[in-house]
C-alpha cells in the first residue's frame, strides 16, 4: 500500500507538470491525458506495487531508486513529446512566467531522478536511457536559458531573473558533467559512480549560489 501511494503521488506530480507544460504552448491535453494515459497508469499501480514488493526484499532502502527507475522513461518520453510539440505548434512560452517556474522544477526533478537511479547499478541499457535523458534535459535547459535571457533583454535585470539565470547556468554545467560521466559509464559500467559524484560534489555550488541570492541580492538590488 505504501509503495502504491508513493507511485500515485509521483504520478500525480508528473501529470500536473506535463499538463502545465503543454498549456504553456496553448495545447489542452487534459481530457486526452486523463482519458487515455492516466487511467491506465492508475490501473497499473496495484500490479506495479505488488511486483516491486515481491522482487525487492530490501525495499525500505531502495524505494527512491525504484521510483526513479519507474519514472525515468516516462519523463524522457514526456520531454521528447513536449519538445516535438513546441516545434510543431510554433508556440513560444517565453512571455509566461509560469514557464520558467515549471521548467526549473522539471530540471530539479530530472537531476533527482538521475541521482537516485545511479545510487544502485542500473545496468548498461538503463544507463544508456539515463544518458539520453540527460542529453534531452540539456536541450530543455537551453530553452529555459533562452527564455530568461529573452525576459532580461525585454524587461531588464531584476533579482528574480538573475537568480534564475544563475541557477540555470549551474544546472547546465552540472548536467554537462553528468552527461560526460554517463557517456563513460555506458561504455564501462565501472565508471557509473562518477555520475553520482558529479551531482553530489556540485551541491556546494548550489548552496553558495543560494547564499548569494539570499544574503547579497538584498544588498545589491536594494533601494
Amino acid at each position: 500500500a505504501v509503495i502504491g501511494m508513493v507511485i500515485i503521488i509521483a504520478g500525480v506530480i508528473l501529470s500536473f507538470m506535463t499538463i502545465g507544460l503543454f498549456e504553456l504552448i496553448d495545447m489542452d491535453i487534459e481530457d486526452f491525458y486523463f482519458g487515455n494515459i492516466a487511467i491506465w497508469g492508475l490501473a497499473a499501480v496495484p500490479v506495479a506495487g505488488a511486483y516491486i514488493v515481491h522482487n525487492n526484499p530490501l525495499l525500505v532502502k531502495s524505494v527512491s531508486p525504484l521510483i526513479a527507475k519507474i519514472f525515468t522513461p516516462l519523463v524522457l518520453v514526456m520531454l521528447l513529446v513536449y519538445l516535438a510539440a513546441i516545434v510543431w505548434t510554433g508556440k513560444d512560452p517565453y512571455n509566461d512566467r509560469e514557464f520558467l517556474l515549471i521548467f526549473n522544477l522539471l530540471l530539479v526533478g530530472v537531476m533527482a531522478l538521475i541521482l537516485f537511479s545511479v545510487a544502485e547499478s542500473p545496468g548498461r541499457v538503463y544507463t544508456f536511457l539515463l544518458l539520453v535523458l540527460s542529453v534531452v534535459t540539456i536541450i530543455v535547459n537551453a530553452v529555459a536559458l533562452s527564455a530568461i535571457v529573452f525576459r532580461i533583454s525585454e524587461w531588464g535585470i531584476s533579482p528574480n531573473r538573475v537568480a534564475v539565470l544563475g541557477s540555470n547556468l549551474l544546472v547546465l554545467i552540472n548536467l554537462l558533467l553528468v552527461t560526460y560521466r554517463l557517456f563513460l559509464a555506458a561504455k564501462n559500467p565501472e565508471q557509473l559512480s562518477g555520475a553520482h559524484l558529479a551531482i553530489a560534489r556540485f551541491m556546494p555550488y548550489y548552496a553558495i549560489w543560494t547564499g548569494v541570492v539570499t544574503f547579497l541580492f538584498p544588498v545589491i538590488f536594494g533601494d
